[in-house]
């Protein structure tokens, strides 16, 4: 009899300790994913259509960058005055994951939208992706207040909410899922948000590209070499070099934010004399194409020969531009470095153009926000299957030459990148 009990006793324990857990999850993560995936997928189809309307009327009413220094006073002065509790970003994302304390005001979203779009209007040199992240934060921690979730359930929502933002903004389901789980603890992937993150990211990018009709940039790789020994040891360079611009990128970035706050008590005066640095720069360039996405300067390096010190200037007025305080992403201005420097590349590595722009495109980014993963994926979404092995092969080379460094103070140190460095675990980036 008991034996025969025996399979029995096997499926009950199958049903109510594995599958029926299982689908609960599921069904109750989907639901919250899909609420947040909509939300923040629309909130990013409205800050990337009028990212492009105010990038579109200053570069036809380029006297607005003389303002540059008054729209950074602005910016300080607002964050002074109502965003005391959300100035630091995304690193406050990454604190609350770390050490839950209080829901994220939902005021970041706004503020840093409304700060995101001035900083472009005005001139300056930034990205998108902070924005849509702190967003994506800020709207799904709500949930936490709404639906009282505990704090490991609030974990999950933070990630949902930047894999929502992530992979909105850029139109990369696949990366923007990962980027949230491999930025948070550097090393190590939060598995038990995985579910959640997947419904998420992908929602949010059907919401904002499928129901808005929000479109996103197209980058080509025509040629891609055979994949031989000889092609993958050129890779190896090409990515010691992008694993190093990331880190330099971070580590000007947090020299002038350090600069910038220790000479300047009054907050909103960093942004207005960081604008008035960088609109004298654009006076006696010349040019405007080391300001705003730079997006025409990236489409070209997969094409076309450009000015081997291009990646240079951009680091530059970004690392100003951010570092004062001015809002805005670190990742659009990392793909301008990465496809410029590839671009530069070029010329003493005998790979293709587009190749070396795509590899640097995704490498500097590796590099700069230590997750390789996503970079890799975001790269085949990008440009094709066929480069895959490429890219990936560049994102964990930039990843490890990159060092324990970061454009985000707060990542900590899950798995340090050398069996030497086990003695960084657990801590900071530096």
């Amino acid at each position: 009899m008991l034996k025969r009990n025996i399979p029995l006793l096997a499926l009950k324990k199958f049903l109510f300790r594995e599958l029926l857990p299982s689908l609960q999850f599921t069904g109750r993560w989907l639901l919250l994913a899909a609420g947040v995936g909509l939300l923040v997928g629309t909130a990013s189809a409205f800050f990337l259509e009028s990212l492009d309307w105010v990038t579109r009327y200053r570069e036809t009413h380029r006297w607005i960058i003389g303002l540059l220094p008054l729209g950074g006073f602005f910016i300080g002065w607002m964050y002074h005055k109502y965003g005391a509790a959300v100035v630091k970003g995304n690193n406050q994302l990454l604190e609350e994951f770390y050490n839950p304390l209080r829901v994220i005001p939902l005021r970041m979203a706004p503020l840093v939208l409304a700060g995101t779009l001035l900083t472009h209007f005005f001139g300056g040199s930034a990205g998108r992706e902070g924005t849509a992240v702190q967003m994506g934060g800020a709207i799904a921690d709500q949930f936490t207040k709404r639906f009282k979730l505990p704090v490991s359930d609030r974990k999950i929502i933070l990630t949902v909410g930047v894999a929502a933002g992530f992979s909105s903004v850029f139109g990369t389901p696949l990366a923007g899922a990962i980027f949230a789980l491999e930025w948070l603890v550097i090393g190590r992937l939060r598995y038990e948000s995985i579910v959640p993150a997947f419904f998420a990211a992908y929602l949010a990018h059907y919401a904002c590209s499928g129901l808005w009709e929000v479109h996103h940039t197209a980058y080509f790789i025509p040629t891609v070499p055979e994949a031989d020994v000889r092609s993958f040891l050129w890779v190896i360079p090409a990515g010691i070099c992008f694993g190093l611009a990331g880190r330099l990128f971070a580590k000007v970035t947090h020299f002038w934010t350090r600069l910038f706050s220790n000479h300047i008590a009054y907050p909103p005066l960093r942004p207005a004399i960081g604008g008035l640095v960088i609109a004298l720069l654009v006076y006696l360039m010349g040019t405007t194409k080391y300001i705003g996405l730079g997006i025409p300067t990236i489409v070209d390096a997969f094409s076309e020969s450009l000015p081997s010190y291009d990646f240079l200037v951009k680091l530059m007025k970004t690392a100003i531009t951010l570092g004062s305080g001015f809002k805005g992403g670190e990742v659009t201005p990392l793909f301008y470095i990465g496809a410029t420097l590839g671009n530069a590349l070029s010329m003493a590595i005998p790979l293709p153009v587009a190749l070396l722009a795509g590899m640097g495109f995704v490498g500097v980014f590796s590099g700069a926000t230590n997750t390789p993963l996503a970079c890799t994926l975001m790269g085949i979404e990008l440009f094709g299957a066929e480069s895959g092995l490429f890219i990936g092969l560049t994102c964990v080379i930039a990843y490890l030459f990159s060092g324990h460094s970061s454009i985000y103070r707060a990542q900590v140190i899950g798995s340090p990148k050398q069996q030497r460095s086990a003695r960084h675990k657990g801590k900071r980036v530096g």
